[in-house]
This record gives structure tokens, sequence and C-alpha cells, in this order.
């Protein structure tokens, strides 16, 4: 059994403060055996990691905005354009091979969240529903998403949607180890979920960490992001 985070951003989202090298080591300090690198907007970052030799299984992933809300594409080969449809993100997806991941549906407090009318439309492409993120907002139920996953026969994940390093792992799924997209899907039929949710204080700290560095990206000119 490995644990296995499946919504990291690094610093090519443009919102967090990850580094390629820094989230090697984190990775390492943590014990997870697999993770998905799923940045907003790009492959890019992921791309590159899967160049360097690992100690752990490696996921290229990218969230993807769509005109309803954001999907996450795993196991890709390369980026997908945002400002799509929901279906025609989809099919992006599948036309790499990849697995259709939806994070934080129906979360209140996320515009990027997506919603009942558009979760409902497209159930029955979805392959797996992340019933936990470590950065929702603790006062918000966790209920609605297990019970879609649940009403539509879905596979549940869990992420810890970590734009720092010290949040990488908080939330995980513990599966059978996998070789590949198939091995993946069995496997993830047998897991279990492990996660913490932020206290309050810790929310309303990573809230204002990320103000914080919005601010700075708008004052500096676009830096390099490599490792």
């Amino acid at each position: 059994m490995i644990k296995a985070d499946l919504h990291i951003h690094t610093n090519y989202s443009g919102d967090s403060d990850i580094t390629l090298d820094a989230l090697i080591q984190r990775c390492h300090e943590t014990g997870l055996g697999a993770i998905a690198v799923t940045d907003h907007g790009t492959a890019e970052g992921a791309l590159k990691l899967a160049t360097r030799e690992l100690p752990f299984k490696l996921i290229i992933g990218e969230e993807i905005m769509s005109v309803e809300g954001e999907i996450i594409g795993l196991f890709l080969k390369e980026t997908i354009p945002s400002g799509l449809t929901p279906e025609e993100t989809i099919a992006r997806i599948r036309a790499q091979g990849g697995v259709v991941y939806v994070p934080h549906p129906f979360d209140r407090y996320r515009s990027s969240a997506m919603q009942a009318t558009a979760l409902e439309r497209i159930a029955a492409e979805i392959d797996v529903v992340e019933v936990f993120n470590s950065r929702t907002i603790p006062l918000q139920s966790l209920s609605p998403p297990e019970k879609f996953a649940k009403a539509h026969n879905k596979l549940c994940g869990a992420g810890s949607d970590s734009h720092s390093t010290s949040e990488i792992g908080r939330a995980c799924v513990v599966m059978p180890d996998f070789d590949g997209r198939y091995e993946f899907l069995k496997s993830m039929a047998q897991a279990h979920i492990e996660g913490k949710r932020p206290s309050l204080f810790m929310y309303i700290k990573m809230l204002t960490r990320r103000t914080m560095r919005s601010l700075r990206r708008r004052r500096k000119p676009q830096q390099n992001t490599e490792a």
C-alpha cells in the first residue's frame, strides 16, 4: 500500500511557491509513494518533473478551468487549454488517454468549483470525485461530494491542493501500488482516504499567504520557474 496525494501545485501554477526541488524533498520527508502534479492551466511543471529520477510515482496532471468550473486531467501528455466547455475539456483528456478527476466539487467558497448543474450533466464521464480536499474551508460540510460519488458510483479521491510545501500530503488516498492508468483506477477502487482539514486559524493563514503572493506577483516581473 502507498500514500498518494492527487492534487499538488508547483510554482508553475503561478499561485504556488513550491519549487520542483522542494516538492521532491517534501515528498521524501512525508513518505508519499505517488503524487499528481496538477498545476493551473499547464502540464509543463509535471512534464519537467517527469524527466528527473524520482523516489515516488508521478502522475502528470493539470487543473483545467472550463467555462463551468475546474476539472483535473490525470495521466496527460500535454497541456489542455482553459476556457472550453466541460464536455470539450473531458474530450481533450480522453484523447490523451487520461483520467477525469473533479476537484473540490460543490465548494460554496470557490468560484472555480464545479456545481450541481454541470456535475449532473457530465456525471457519466467522471472517473474520480475528490471527496476530501485539505484546503476546504473548515466550516463547510464534506458530505455533498461524498453523496454525489456514491449516487453515481464514482471512485473517491483526495488531495492536499497544496500551494506551499508544508501542505503536501495533508490529504491522500492509501491504495495498492500501481503502474499506469488502468492499474491506478483498479487500485483506487480499493483505496481509503486519510486527511486533515486546517483549523480556521490555519485557513486564514493560508488565505493571507496566498493574498501576499498575489500582491508580490503583481509588483514583480514574471520570473523563471526552474527547479
